[in-house]
């Protein structure tokens, strides 16, 4: 009987790529492993099963510079790599060890393959259940087992992880190592840089010797602790359950500060510990992890930037025609003067266009030039306009100042200090508050959203222009997130209420990236006599985009369709709670429509609808950015999953049923929070 180690081993690793070749006293963790494998007094031949990525030659040369034989195959389907390397060395019986595993010992590895023999059996391992320290896994497969799991074995859970077939069927007879005591909490695999710490310290310990035994390892962890706490907070084999999005975002989080680039985004946010967090594509309402799982996204739709749905093709197809052409030149592209005449023709009050990228830079952009105009620097303030430091000096007067503008919890660190009570908040429809303001501070910026969660009171909107009008103040709409949403155009055209500025984003180019300032002659050409300038704001992609998604927009009137799509979203919400006789309140505009339960345990019920969504393949939370591509049936399905939801939401509230024991994870933030 020939048998035959394969070791699966590449350098794509999703939590701690190259993992295989980190050096550990300038030798490669896979010449380690190789060397401690090759003492096995029953292993005929050692075998490198790898895949046939490019990025794995510095591997295969390596392994192949030792002196051992290489295997190239599938990427995702690993069965099928160790079925065909078995096949191609011609085993009798193949023993499983993964790359990750530089302490593997090679007498368990003998005991296992004698137990194999011994029994007579089809499959054996000292796995299950685990006695034996994470890292020093060994599993024997016959080649007749392994080709009926290669021929039966259709789930992606049992292609990538080889042995799931066999071990969960009852028609092969199996064998289990387990030692006298339980040493399944050591953790001596290796699939983050805490695990490497570990490991590293081993053999440091040991140097220059290598084959030390792994009870050895066992008798230093009892004399010297200190050298394996670095990784004692990871869970055993967490990685065999984690998708690829879920091991990415783990890595992202200790080279990325937060994680990620926006707060929103956060996995967090969402389902800590679960949410796929990355995607490989996305069209209409439909999002694909990178595990290819396919999801309808009721949720925020890139954070409100895709109101004709993800890849709409007229709009990719505009920006692809001028990727073609050149994106980028040293003459200015004609784009950006036709997207400047149609955001004035959508706003005859305005009669200059500055154009920007993203959200945060336009608000900037305005504040400058407003604060230019009018020759003030204070300026009040109500809603959410970005990250820069001119809008978050609110909170160095008091942290809790922007509390009620979508940014709770944030502390001001890194804000100049000398621009406290440069800004000052008021809420919305509280004119009585921003007559106090104008009153005890030189104001001559007036900036607020023109609505958000709730509709404008006892004319606010007419006052505030009139306050504005009377105080020689310049009045901004930041129209970001609302512009385009209900009307072809501002939100403030519905009101009839005209601003000297207005700023708009997110849905102005369906997904890509493109912000515009309108405003007034006399306000905006003051631009010229301060600095306000970026070579990405030249570029091509934003304008065309934009040119384009205006004109789907008007053709298709996406506006009528997404405001009475999220008024029978929030009506089937109110609905429900009538049903089970919640504390529902639906608020927000009808095409950016949201809810909350108004409970303690708020929280844990939004983490909780996420995570039994998720199970049903919906990107869920409590709000819904609508696009022109949530149809009925997308609708419907929703809801038909968010009634038992809601059922069990009810039974928490009555005392019937406890939400923390049905949560999978922690709960999901409500605001500012730092990641650890």
């Amino acid at each position: 009987m020939k048998v035959v180690a394969i070791i699966q081993a590449r350098m794509g690793s999703a939590r701690l790529p190259n993992k295989v070749m980190m050096r550990i006293n300038h030798i490669p963790m896979i010449e380690l492993l190789i060397d401690r494998l090759s003492n096995s007094k029953h292993i005929d031949q050692i075998v490198l099963a790898t895949s046939n990525n490019k990025n794995n030659i510095p591997l295969i040369n390596h392994v192949e510079s030792l002196g051992y034989k290489v295997f190239s195959g599938e990427e995702n389907d690993v069965l099928d790599r160790y079925f065909q390397a078995a096949k191609t060395f011609k085993a009798n019986a193949i023993i499983r060890i993964t790359g990750d595993c530089p302490l593997i010992d090679s007498f368990l590895v003998d005991e296992v393959i004698e137990g194999f023999i011994d029994s007579n059996v089809d499959y054996a391992s000292n796995r299950e259940p685990p006695t034996y320290p994470d890292g020093l896994d060994v599993e024997v497969i016959s080649i007749k087992a392994l080709e009926e799991a290669h021929k039966k074995g259709k789930e992606d859970f049992q292609r990538e992880h080889v042995t799931p077939y066999i071990i969960n069927s009852d028609t092969f007879k199996k064998f289990y190592l387990k030692n006298s005591k339980d040493f399944s909490a050591e953790r001596w695999t290796v699939d983050e840089p805490e695990d490497f710490t570990v490991v590293q310290n081993i053999f440091n310990y040991f140097h220059p010797e290598i084959n030390f035994s792994w009870k050895k390892i066992i008798e230093l962890k009892e004399n010297k602790p200190k050298l394996f706490t670095v990784n004692e907070h990871l869970i055993r084999n967490e990685g065999a359950v984690m998708s690829t999005g879920e091991k990415l975002w783990s890595r992202a989080k200790r080279i990325i500060p937060g994680g990620n680039m926006l707060l929103s985004k956060r996995s967090e946010m969402f389902l800590p510990d679960h949410w796929p967090a990355y995607f490989s594509k996305a069209k209409g309402c439909k999002v694909w992890d990178l595990d290819g799982r396919e999801y309808t996204d009721m949720s925020i739709m890139g954070i409100g930037t895709n109101i004709l749905g993800y890849g709409n093709d007229e709009v990719d197809a505009a920006v692809i025609n001028v990727v073609k052409k050149g994106n980028m030149s040293t003459f200015n592209c004609p784009e950006e003067v036709y997207l400047a005449e149609k955001l004035i023709e959508l706003h005859p009050w305005a009669n200059m266009v500055r154009l920007a990228r993203t959200g945060g830079e336009a608000n900037a952009i305005a504040i400058r030039i407003a604060r230019a105009a009018s020759g003030k620097d204070k300026v009040a303030i109500c809603g959410y306009h970005g990250w820069h430091d001119w809008y978050l000096s609110a909170n160095l007067e008091d942290d809790d100042n922007l509390t009620g503008h979508l940014l709770p919890g944030l502390n001001p660190k890194g804000v100049p200090k000398d621009l406290k009570g440069s800004v000052v908040p008021f809420n919305y429809n509280r004119i009585d508050e921003l007559e106090t303001i104008i009153q005890n501070h030189d104001i001559g910026v007036i900036k607020m959203e023109v609505s958000r969660n709730d509709e404008p009171q006892d004319d606010f909107l007419v006052k505030v222009r009139k306050i504005a009008s009377e105080n020689n103040i310049i009045l901004i709409f930041d129209e970001c997130t609302s512009g385009f949403r209900q009307s072809n155009g501002g939100l403030h055209k519905l009101y009839g209420i005209e601003p000297d500025m207005a700023v708009f984003g997110k849905a102005l180019g369906n997904g890509y990236a493109i912000t515009a300032v309108i405003g007034r002659k006399e306000v905006m050409d003051v631009a010229q006599s301060t600095f306000i300038s970026s070579t990405f704001w030249t570029e091509r992609i934003g304008p065309t985009a934009a040119l384009k998604t205006l004109e789907v927009m008007d053709k298709t009137k996406s506006w009528e369709l997404i405001t009475n799509t999220g008024k029978d979203i929030g009506n089937q919400w109110k609905n429900l709670g009538e049903k089970y006789q919640l504390p529902i309140k639906v608020n927000g505009l009808p095409s950016m429509i949201g809810f909350g339960i108004q409970s303690d345990d708020w929280l844990k019920y939004k983490t909780y609808i996420t995570q039994e969504m998720l199970k049903n393949n919906i990107l869920a939370s409590n709000v819904i950015y609508v696009c022109t591509e949530h149809g009925i049936q997308e609708i419907d399905n929703y809801f038909q999953i968010l009634d038992p939801i809601f059922k069990v939401i009810a039974d928490c509230e009555n005392g019937d049923l406890s939400v923390d024991s049905l949560l999978d994870g922690p709960v999901c933030h409500g605001g500012f929070t730092r990641l650890n």
